[in-house]
């Protein structure tokens, strides 16, 4: 599946299977649900290329919080539709901006990349599918695009997805601008147009007014020809241009990274290594640290033949307290099954012990996965409000044919010190009910949590049952969620690691390049 906790790569689709253009628009009915299902995308290709359609979402039909805020409407071969997995979301002010793979390719990517924007904290949505990528939505040059990031520039005023395309010759990274607040979106923009291979980007600007370098942008991703070699670009002018790509002081590898910005203009990148790892710059992407050790990586392989992994979800506080997120299987006798754990730092390089979520108990048969967390920038340390969507399991041991696959909440109040009770806000889904991948059934490599006034907003793939061959999986979002102390509060102060053993997890094969050379975490063994 991956190695070393985690190294996912996407696979070029097969040239030969072709595509064909679409008129895009029209979100196909083929699914075989109610007519108060079928949503007009409206998509008008203005000057910019930018495309939107109507703010109202389609109804909510999986319970009392859920809405749901785009779908598939392509029918292009070789995309699995209808589907829409691997969500990113970033809120600034009331705007929330969510972009996420639509029509996944099960050899790798997606028919296109799509958006969803609210511009009223979330009551209501507008949708649609980024121009000039790919050619199955109809525009654009490659054959499939993954792996969707979004990021705001508030110097220049400018919303971001960044989005790996994927055929025979790409850019490392191509960057698709708004700057009208997430509603259009102009053609991608080429970042390092000489790569030979890329994968796992992820983007963020510098938006702290007092900042030394307010204003940046910054792009990690990783080179799986390089050896999985780190590589860091830096925009100052609202991601039209950006400069060469840059190597960690060591030459670190690694995949997965999720940079970060402080209020004193420092970048710091939790990303999975041979450990959980992290990276900084204090001198606007100038140059970059060597890594530093966050803590080793134990992990569970989750069951069913889902993709999955511990790779980072990393978010800051008000303050820059950084949090890295992943699934650990310490707490967990023989590692029997993963809690969701964390790890904080001012600096990015001095780091807390890793501490468990207390979502259950540690007898439970729980089996945690693909954490999102979101903290409040309103709030900062012992105060910070806290918010992880995640998907779980109800029995870690089961099979592709009995999984119950679930999205759950879970929220402090306090900066970690307690726990809100967690609740389940979509599921059970079936895993038959899931597209494929080249590294297994999918809903996403991540998630995410944002706020917006102080409420926590989550994005996260649902499935629902397949009508006949086609799939009915898309984006939602869940309302009414909060984050105020309320009745029992969990704590995980008196758990402590009871060993050190890990699953075994294998790497597939890269996006563009050659495989490198394979790493293995030992079966049940010790690090």
């Amino acid at each position: 599946m991956i190695d070393v906790g985690g190294f996912f790569h996407e696979e070029i689709p097969d040239p030969a299977a072709g595509s064909t253009n679409m008129t895009t628009g029209v979100v196909s009915s083929r699914r075989g649900a109610p007519a108060s299902f079928l949503v007009l995308f409206l998509i008008a290709i203005a000057g910019c290329g930018g495309s939107s359609s109507s703010s109202t979402p389609p109804p909510n039909s999986l319970g009392p919080t859920l809405t749901q805020i785009s779908s598939d409407p392509y029918t292009v071969a070789p995309g699995q539709h209808a589907t829409e997995v691997e969500p990113h979301l970033l809120a600034n002010g009331s705007t929330l901006v969510a972009a996420f793979q639509t029509g996944r390719i099960s050899p790798g990517g997606a028919t296109d990349i799509g958006w969803a924007t609210s511009t009223d904290g979330g009551t209501t949505w507008s949708h649609g599918f980024l121009p000039g990528l790919t050619t199955g939505e109809g525009t654009g040059p490659y054959d499939a695009a993954s792996d969707p990031a979004v990021a705001y520039d508030a110097k220049h005023s400018v919303w971001m997805i960044a989005s790996l395309p994927i055929a025979n010759s790409t850019p490392a990274v191509a960057v698709s601008r708004s700057t009208d607040g997430g509603l259009t979106w102009q053609n991608p923009i080429s970042v390092d147009t000489t790569a030979v291979s890329s994968d796992k980007n992820w983007i963020v600007c510098d938006s702290w007014a007092a900042s030394p370098h307010y204003g940046n942008c910054y792009l990690e991703w990783d080179d799986p020809n390089g050896n999985d070699q780190i590589l860091m670009s830096t925009s100052t002018d609202g991601g039209l241009t950006w400069d060469s790509p840059v190597t960690t002081a060591d030459s670190a590898t690694g995949i997965g990274g999720q940079p970060l910005v402080q209020p004193n203009g420092t970048v710091v990148v939790p990303i999975l290594t041979n450990a959980m790892s992290s990276f900084s710059s204090s001198d606007g992407g100038a140059s970059w640290s060597g890594l530093t050790t966050i803590a080793n990586v134990q992990v569970h392989l989750d069951a069913g033949g889902i993709r999955s992994g511990p790779l980072p979800a990393a978010e800051a506080d008000g303050a820059g307290m950084v949090w890295v997120v992943w699934e650990d299987c310490r707490f967990r006798t023989n590692c029997s099954t993963n809690d969701l754990v964390y790890s904080t730092s001012t600096d990015g390089v001095n780091w807390s012990a890793v501490t468990r979520i207390p979502i259950d108990d540690t007898s439970s048969t729980v089996d945690h996965f693909i954490p999102g967390i979101g903290i409040d920038p309103m709030t900062s340390g012992a105060s910070a409000h806290v918010a992880i969507h995640y998907y779980y399991y109800s029995q870690s041991n089961c099979t592709v044919s009995n999984c119950q696959l679930s999205v759950g909440y879970i929220s402090s109040a306090n900066g970690g010190s307690t726990w809100n009770t967690p609740v389940t806000v979509a599921g059970p889904m079936q895993l038959g009910w899931l597209p494929s991948s080249q590294n297994g059934l999918m809903v996403g490599d991540y998630i995410a949590t944002a706020f917006t006034n102080g409420v926590p907003h989550g994005v996260f793939a649902v499935a629902k049952a397949k009508s006949g061959t086609g799939f009915n999986e898309a984006i939602y979002t869940a309302q009414g969620l909060t984050v105020t102390a309320a009745g029992r509060q969990l704590s995980s102060a008196g758990d402590r690691p009871l060993h050190k053993l890990s699953d075994k997890i294998e790497r597939e094969r890269p996006e563009k390049g050659s495989v490198p050379p394979s790493r293995r975490m030992a079966r049940r063994s010790a690090k």
